[in-house]
């Protein structure tokens, strides 16, 4: 996976703050990377294949378009009135299985069954006979727990980071995270007694660094007691439980759900992102008109597609696969509107 232009172009693809507003923000490669850490910490604890889930957190985010969860949601709106949408882990699963071209002897990456189921399900379950493509992917099953648990771990990793960059670029004050996020704030009381000299932003720091602990010892916990509690013994019996078994203990979920709200409300939709936003969903839903008005403005190997596949899936798949300043220079060079 780390080997592919997919992975790769990551690095140029949102995670929440853009480029310009500092080079130390994270972007979708760097992210994906902490999630793999705390995934494969997690996996190590829990005694399961270490190695699946961190590729599975490798490439979890691989079938993002530009522009993180706006960009996904405008290319949902431009496919509707065509009767289609946009899940951006099942664009992950066409990557790996056709558009990524590395071996002469077959088609896509090659991965192993697990690894494929693992993209689609991962973060939500199938319902059977929702998809005919991906009733191969035993749609009427839980997945293994080494996919169950990276949508939790991807939680954990960019409430953390998120939390860190807002921080950064002074979206908040650390009073404000006391008190939507008590544990956290009993955390940063607690360090600020033992390193009573130190900066404030190391004091901040070292109170993340906390909470993240707290986080990840909460799902490791609550992983253990689930299965405990449903008597699992072995994969089958992991697939064949009603209720996914990868979660968080009470008190640990609580704590990872009051800093989502707190970061819904002063980063994800504050003013201060707003512009970035609408300016992302323009250039996406332009440039997909662009390409639907005349399909000879696509690149050949695109426009070729289009003659025999449905244009619109054609063009989302292009400009899906566009990292975010790529996406911006087609936008501003098709001309005038």
């Amino acid at each position: 996976m780390i080997h592919t232009r997919a992975f790769r172009r990551l690095e140029n693809k949102t995670q929440v703050f853009t480029p310009d507003l500092s080079d130390h923000f994270r972007n979708r490669l760097t992210h994906s990377i902490e999630v793999s850490q705390m995934a494969r910490t997690v996996a190590i604890a829990l005694g399961i294949d270490a190695d699946l889930t961190e590729a599975l957190a490798l490439v979890h985010d691989i079938g993002h378009p530009p522009f993180a969860h706006s960009g996904e949601e405008e290319l949902n709106r431009q496919m509707a009135p065509y009767g289609g949408s946009f899940d951006h882990n099942i664009h992950a699963l066409h990557i790996v299985e056709e558009f990524e071209q590395r071996y002469a002897r077959f088609p896509g990456l090659n991965l192993t069954f697990e690894m494929r189921e693992g993209i689609v399900k991962h973060s939500r379950d199938l319902t059977p006979g929702e998809n005919p493509d991906l009733d191969e992917y035993l749609p009427e099953k839980r997945p293994p727990l080494e996919a169950q648990l990276i949508d939790i771990a991807d939680e954990i990793a960019y409430s953390a980071a998120d939390l860190d960059d807002a921080q950064q670029a002074q979206f908040f004050i650390l009073d404000d995270v006391a008190r939507a996020v008590p544990a956290w704030g009993d955390l940063f009381e607690s360090i600020e007694s033992m390193y009573p000299v130190a900066p404030k932003r190391v004091q901040f720091q070292e109170s993340l660094r906390l909470l993240i602990d707290l986080l990840v010892s909460g799902f490791v916990e609550g992983t253990i007691a689930a299965c405990r509690e449903a008597g699992v013994k072995s994969v089958d019996d992991v697939r064949d439980h009603p209720k996914r078994l990868a979660r968080m203990t009470a008190d640990s979920g609580r704590t990872g759900q009051q800093l989502k709200q707190f970061l819904r409300k002063k980063v994800y939709f504050s003013e201060e992102l707003k512009a970035d936003r609408q300016r992302s969903i323009e250039m996406i839903g332009g440039l997909f008109r662009y390409f639907m008005d005349d399909l000879n403005r696509l690149p050949a190997g695109y426009a070729e597609q289009a003659k025999e596949r449905a244009p619109h899936l054609v063009v989302c798949d292009y400009i899906a696969g566009m990292t975010d300043g790529y996406c911006a220079r087609m936008y501003e060079a098709r001309g005038p509107s």
